[in-house]
């Protein structure tokens, strides 16, 4: 009698208690501490980072790449006729891997290209050969200035050019003492030397700075 009672307290002990167990296992987990919070968004932040970094250092070595494939391709088929021209094009293997939209930019250039003086297609052929030696720090700076000198109205923006354009023989020494100059402070503003400062420690092609080295 005294076992039968004592097994049934045991086994209505444990009924109550199975409930109790099982909400246990299932209550929620705590929420991470602010600390681990903060560690864990810090590690998602410098993966994006570093993705970020790697995709863009990318781009810049195919900008690179296409941009040293494009002088080079010019040069090559500068002299032919312009339909000669537009054949090659279609023809090479690195134009193709290209998106239909960028095909038809290029087809553009090109026929924009064929259109220029001989003379301007050597300049343009110079700034080209001049931008894929710069650094990347040095590609930034001239993007970042260039797009200042297209805001300036059209005749001061002629001004710069034309300025820019003589200090090609120059050393950057000679380029800041010429441009801290009485006649250079005679005719740019303070704004406008310092532009031409910068241009003034860039590498310069020979005779046509009126735009961005990637146009």
């Amino acid at each position: 009698m005294f076992g039968r009672a004592k097994i049934g307290a045991v086994l209505t002990a444990a009924c109550l208690l199975a409930p109790a167990f099982a909400q246990r296992r299932n209550l929620p987990q705590p929420p991470p501490r602010p600390q681990q919070q903060e560690e864990r968004r810090e590690r998602q932040e410098e993966r994006q980072q570093q993705r970020e970094q790697q995709r863009e250092a990318a781009e810049q070595r195919a900008t690179a790449r296409q941009q040293s494939h494009a002088g080079d391709w010019l040069r090559k088929y500068k002299d032919l006729p312009p339909e000669q021209q537009r054949k090659a094009l279609q023809n090479d293997p690195e134009f193709q891997k290209l998106p239909p939209q960028q095909q038809q930019r290029l087809h553009q250039q090109l026929q924009h290209f064929s259109g220029l003086p001989k003379d301007v297609q050597e300049r343009r052929l110079n700034r080209m050969e001049t931008w894929e030696h710069l650094t990347p720090g040095q590609k930034q700076q001239a993007r970042q200035l260039f797009q200042q000198i297209r805001q300036l109205p059209p005749q001061r923006r002629m001004a710069i050019t034309q300025a820019i354009q003589g200090m090609h023989n120059l050393t950057p020494e000679q380029r800041d003492q010429l441009i801290d100059s009485d006649r250079f402070q005679n005719r740019f503003s303070p704004h406008e030397r310092e532009l031409l400062h910068g241009a003034g420690h860039l590498p310069l092609a020979p005779g046509d700075n009126s735009g961005s080295p990637e146009e």
